[in-house]
């Protein structure tokens, strides 16, 4: 009977520690899972937008041929009035982050600087001017957008759009951290260097 007892006792035992470890060995292939999906989750939002800006210019478009062994010269002109709506912000495909499963922690380890995400130019010519021998036509029109945009690009530096987006960065952070918060993860930004007030917002 004793034996009996004590065997029964051992399979317990055994059936515990079976079971303890059966279930430590799925918490932790649900943690991974869930790691996964939340990294792969905010990868997915990809761009974010933080500052939108708007450009009025006035361009001057300019072309010179020359014709007949350089003897005759033509040009052709036209003023263009440039309304351009620009996107600044983030790509988050450029983030650096893993995940702490033990701690359920992401770390941010890198932030990117933020970029021109989209240029939308709406062009209306003012004042075109033909010449006789060298007229506008439908390549003029594509080469002319394309200076459009490149023009635009050039005015961003000028503005304080890239400083704008720069301070909206903890906007960004915080839509990372709502993502995080959302299976009872805690975000890690300590390696970012983000100024005492803009830091003291987020915790």
């Amino acid at each position: 009977m004793e034996l009996l007892f004590i065997g029964l006792a051992l399979g317990a035992i055994a059936s515990y520690f079976i079971f303890q470890k059966f279930s430590s060995v799925q918490k932790k292939h649900l943690t991974e899972k869930q790691s996964f999906i939340l990294l792969d989750k905010i990868k997915k939002v990809s761009k974010l937008i933080t500052v939108e800006g708007e450009f009025a210019e006035i361009y001057h478009h300019e072309n010179r041929q020359d014709k007949f062994l350089g003897l005759v010269s033509s040009k052709k002109k036209a003023i263009i009035i440039i309304n351009a709506k620009t996107h600044i912000g983030f790509d988050f495909r450029k983030i650096k982050m893993q995940a702490d499963n033990k701690r359920k922690t992401i770390i941010l380890s890198e932030f990117p600087q933020p970029e021109v995400l989209s240029i939308e130019p709406n062009i209306r010519f003012y004042d075109i001017q033909n010449g006789l021998l060298n007229k506008f036509n439908s390549e003029d029109l594509t080469k002319v957008n394309q200076e459009a945009k490149e023009h635009i690009l050039q005015k961003i530096p000028e503005s304080n759009l890239m400083q704008t987006a720069n301070q909206e960065a903890l906007e960004a952070i915080m839509l990372m951290q709502n993502l995080v918060e959302t299976i009872g993860w805690k975000l890690d930004y300590s390696a970012l260097e983000l100024p005492p007030d803009e830091r003291n917002l987020i915790e």
